[in-house]
């Protein structure tokens, strides 16, 4: 019978015990942050995080060793070839016009492991890190950013006026063989 009280008590005791550690809890100062309202008050990230990228597109000359080197073959990266006579090039970091144009430079980060071998291998830096680390989205498609600065106009010009050098210097070349 002392067994059976013995078991009442400890079966009322406990979730007391709970209870009184629970209420502890409640008038101690929150630990949690909220993310976009206080993220200033957020410690500064390390050197090594691994955030978003962007590109400079006025860096990049267009070399694909960022595509080539990429191990999840996340980045796609389209350049069309400058004709001499074209006087509407962009100009790179030196002022310099460019001699090979990016027309699609594309980062899809759904796929991106965040491995950084991109941002190592850049020889002009064009591609760094970001302190913007938010990927949220409802749309797997916004997660592939487009960095090209041409519009589809320019591309369409560019080409063409690249395969009208590239006929001249073929029918050129054909009549000096003559």
């Amino acid at each position: 019978m002392l067994q059976y009280f013995k078991n009442i008590f400890l079966g009322l005791l406990t979730p007391l015990q709970g209870i009184k550690i629970t209420s502890s809890y409640i008038f101690t100062p929150k630990v949690t942050k909220r993310y976009p309202e206080q993220f200033d008050t957020y410690p500064t990230l390390p050197e090594t995080e691994r955030n978003r990228l962007d590109v400079n597109m006025t860096k990049c000359t267009g070399c694909q060793m960022c595509a080539k080197n990429c191990l999840a073959n996340c980045i796609k990266i389209e350049t069309i070839k400058a004709t001499p006579g074209d006087t509407n090039l962009p100009l790179d970091e030196n002022g310099k016009p460019k001699k090979l144009l990016v027309s699609k430079f594309d980062i899809d980060f759904a796929l991106c492991s965040f491995c950084m071998i991109c941002e190592e291998v850049c020889p002009t830096g064009a591609i760094h890190r970001t302190k913007i680390f938010d990927y949220s989205s409802y749309n797997r498609k916004d997660l592939l950013y487009h960095f090209s600065a041409m519009s589809e106009s320019d591309i369409i010009e560019k080409k063409e006026l690249l395969e009208k050098f590239n006929a001249e210097k073929k029918a050129s070349d054909a009549s000096a063989e003559k």
